[in-house]
C-alpha cells in the first residue's frame, strides 16, 4: 500500500532539516575542520605546551601548516603534525625513521599510533635531515 503524498512529503522535509540542524551544529563545535599551523609563533607555543621546558631556537613549518621540526637549546628534536583535528608532539631520539625526498622530508618515531608524515620543508629539508644524523640511529 503506497504512502500517500502529504505524508511523504512531510517525510522529506523534516530530514531535510535534520541534515541541515546536524550540519549546523558540526559547524558550531569546530568539527572536521582543516586544522593548519599558522606560523611559528603558534608551532612555537605548541611545542611548549606538548614537553615541559621545551623552548624552540629554531625551527621550520611544512609549507602546507600540517607539521614542524623544532629545535631548543638542548639539542632536543620536536616533531609536530596534525592529528585529526588537534597537533600531536613528539621528541626524536634516532632518525632511523626518517627519509628525505628532495624537498620534503618523511618523519615517523616508531611508535605505529603516531604514525609518519611528510613534510615539505622546501630547501631546509636537506639541512634537517642533516642534523637529524646526530640524534643516532636505531
Amino acid at each position: 500500500m503506497a504512502l500517500p503524498v502529504p505524508f511523504v512529503l512531510i517525510q522529506l522535509v523534516v530530514s531535510v532539516a535534520a541534515i541541515l540542524l546536524v550540519t549546523l551544529l558540526a559547524v558550531k563545535l569546530g568539527l572536521g575542520g582543516d586544522v593548519r599551523l599558522q606560523g611559528e609563533d603558534e608551532a612555537r607555543e605548541l611545542a611548549a605546551l606538548s614537553v615541559s621546558g621545551f623552548e624552540a631556537r629554531e625551527l621550520v613549518l611544512d609549507r602546507a601548516g600540517i607539521g614542524a621540526l623544532l629545535r631548543d637549546g638542548q639539542g632536543r628534536v620536536l616533531l609536530l603534525r596534525r592529528h585529526g583535528t588537534q597537533f600531536a608532539a613528539r621528541l626524536l631520539d634516532s632518525h632511523a625513521f626518517a627519509r628525505l625526498d628532495r624537498n620534503f622530508l618523511t618523519i615517523g618515531t616508531g611508535e605505529k599510533s603516531f604514525g609518519q608524515v611528510t613534510l615539505d620543508l622546501g630547501d631546509q629539508a636537506q639541512v634537517w635531515a642533516a642534523s637529524l644524523r646526530r640524534l643516532g640511529g636505531a
